[in-house]
């Protein structure tokens, strides 16, 4: 059965466990199973803390990240498996059983050409060694594609499917967000379809990154598409009513996404549930 869940920059500007008793209570009060954290900083995040405040609230954890400006798969493949294998170890000890995200590149860093031959081999030697070390820590790894504004590597399910389907690595899945879908996909249907036994994550974004409903996108078409292909996964609201400031340029968020931070989880959780519920997708 599907599971709606909320990105921890939704509703926080950092993932402070600290905060979770008073965060967490009105937000699981709409039904919300799995938070989502992110790891800006893996060496100083606070895994002891995030998995008892988890366990306090009765929500999942999933981590995600990107890779840091300075590490590039081509130059130094070592730093990049040993940076997400750190982050797995970090992600596992928070109670996490995935870390998704763009595990593959850097979010904003673009090379102002199509993706090379040289970089997809090396997205899949990056994939096959990460999910090695994934796999002895009982652990999933997600690859989102991501627009064309933020990467060049992948931007499509169908580009994803094709690099895990290359490297054969059971524990690898895609991780689709509708905000990247709008802009990258020919529709949200073909873009599910696309993703196929692969996919395995949804961030459920608005066309503005704020709340959702009150943006351009197809939600109905969206949650059909879903229906369609049956998926039994996490669905994880995403907006960017708060950001950190080191990935803010990368995501080109220069302004408020919401006039109230309150509404995407007080008007966008139950929307979206809604229209779940309206597509025939029993949530969890």
């Amino acid at each position: 059965m599907p599971r709606l869940g909320l990105h921890g920059l939704a509703f926080t500007p950092l993932w402070n466990p600290a905060e979770a008793d008073r965060l967490l209570p009105p937000i699981t009060a709409h039904g919300v199973t799995v938070i989502e954290t992110p790891l800006l900083d893996p060496k100083n995040y606070d895994s002891v803390g995030t998995r008892r405040a988890a366990e306090r609230n009765g929500v999942e954890i999933v981590c995600s990240l990107g890779l840091p400006a300075e590490i590039d798969i081509l130059r130094n493949p070592g730093d990049a498996v040993d940076y997400l294998g750190f982050a797995l170890q970090v992600a596992r000890d928070a109670g996490a059983a995935a870390l998704s995200g763009v595990t593959y590149g850097t979010i904003g860093k673009t090379s102002g050409a199509p993706v090379t031959a040289a970089e997809s081999d090396a997205i899949c030697r990056l994939v096959d060694r990460v999910a090695q070390k994934a796999r002895d820590l009982n652990m999933r790894l997600g690859l989102e594609p991501c627009n064309r504004y933020e990467t060049h590597l992948l931007n499509t399910a169908r580009q994803t499917a094709e690099i895990i389907e290359r490297v054969g690595a059971p524990n690898v899945f895609i991780h689709l967000d509708t905000y990247h879908m709008n802009i990258e996909e020919a529709g949200m249907a073909e873009g599910f379809a696309d993703a196929g036994e692969h996919l395995g994550y949804v961030h459920l974004s608005e066309s503005n990154r704020g709340v959702p409903g009150r943006g351009t996108l197809d939600w109905a078409a969206t949650f059909k598409g879903l229906a369609d292909v049956d998926f039994q996964g996490t669905m994880t609201l995403e907006s960017f009513v708060y950001l950190a400031p080191e990935i803010a340029s990368g995501l080109a968020v220069w302004r408020p996404v919401a006039d109230r931070a309150e509404d995407v989880v007080e008007v966008g959780l139950p929307f979206l549930a809604e229209q779940a519920e309206a597509a025939g997708l029993s949530l969890s």
